[in-house]
């Protein structure tokens, strides 16, 4: 089929979602060698769950990949049955509990059917990410909980730099290589914004190096991360193109012995379905108290 042209492409669109499915597929065969990042998302939200003194009989794990977010879950006795949802059948088939071949744009169940969703690095290929929390919201059932990780922040500004900076001086324009990624500052807020109660964000980085940039490339590839906009570059880089990236990238971001590094931002997302019972903040204006006299300060009114 080919390729809309520029004109056509939906500015609402960035990721073409088709393409994800695809690349996420050819990565079943191999991603159980190349999954460390997903590794580390799902012990981090096993971690926060761990904090939380309640179990979550119904859950969904959302973006599965092959699943190893969901088997720490019922290892860990935090659910009694899961659901396992991706969008590349190949992935899925190897998760466990109820598996799902689905797009998290466009969720198949009913609301109120989980009291947890949880996603270990699947959601920042969305292209309607408010939308999609709101349906994970609507899938919870009351005082439900969600937690999801996902790539943000600085995610690989480094490689974004090198392809803009060796692609404009060898041919005079640059082409669209590495996503764009959620903002920490925007996170909380928009889980406020989509109906979630005590919403919380935060990010951890995770540095890794390779022996050089196209080994990242490589790594990427093969865990279904390559590159899906939708107004990505159609024709390929010219070897002496991609010789220029991979030096400016070594220069651009050294690890020790000769090799180069690689930023992931991690941003976890924890929210809960409005229930009863759920403290909720007070009216403003409403205090009875001076919090100048609790901390033995002066008040100094703003001029």
């Amino acid at each position: 089929m080919k390729a809309p042209p520029a004109a056509d492409i939906d500015p609402m669109l960035v990721f073409d979602r088709r393409l994800v499915g695809r690349h996420r597929q050819r990565a079943a065969a191999s991603l159980d060698r190349h999954a460390y990042l997903f590794e580390a998302m799902a012990e981090a939200i096993v971690e926060r769950l761990g904090d939380i003194a309640r179990r979550f009989p119904r859950s969904l794990d959302l973006g599965a990949h092959q699943g190893g977010l969901g088997r720490r879950l019922l290892a860990g006795g935090t659910t009694d049955f899961l659901t396992s949802c991706d969008l590349a059948p190949g992935l899925v088939a190897a998760a466990p509990g109820l598996r799902l071949a689905a797009d998290e744009e466009w969720l198949p169940f009913k609301d109120g059917s989980f009291d947890l969703v949880a996603s270990a690095g699947s959601l920042h290929w969305v292209n309607d990410l408010p939308g999609a929390l709101i349906q994970i919201r609507d899938a919870l059932a009351p005082d439900g909980l969600f937690v999801g990780a996902l790539l943000g922040g600085a995610t690989l500004a480094g490689l974004r730099q090198s392809f803009l900076e060796a692609e404009g001086r060898l041919e005079g324009r640059a082409g669209l290589h590495v996503s764009p990624f959620l903002d920490l500052r925007d996170a909380a807020g928009l889980l406020q914004r989509t109906g979630f109660a005590m919403p919380v964000a935060d990010l951890e980085t995770i540095t890794v190096s390779y022996p050089d940039a196209l080994t990242l490339m490589r790594e990427l590839r093969a865990m279904g991360e390559s590159n899906a906009l939708r107004g990505r570059r159609r024709v390929p880089l010219a070897p002496a193109t991609l010789a220029a990236v991979a030096a400016d990238y070594a220069a651009r971001c050294p690890a020790p012995d000769g090799r180069v590094y690689a930023r992931f931002d991690v941003v976890t997302l924890t929210g809960w379905a409005p229930g009863p019972g759920q403290p909720v903040p007070k009216r403003p204006g409403s205090a009875t108290a001076r919090l100048a006299d609790a901390l033995g300060t002066v008040e100094r009114p703003l001029t």
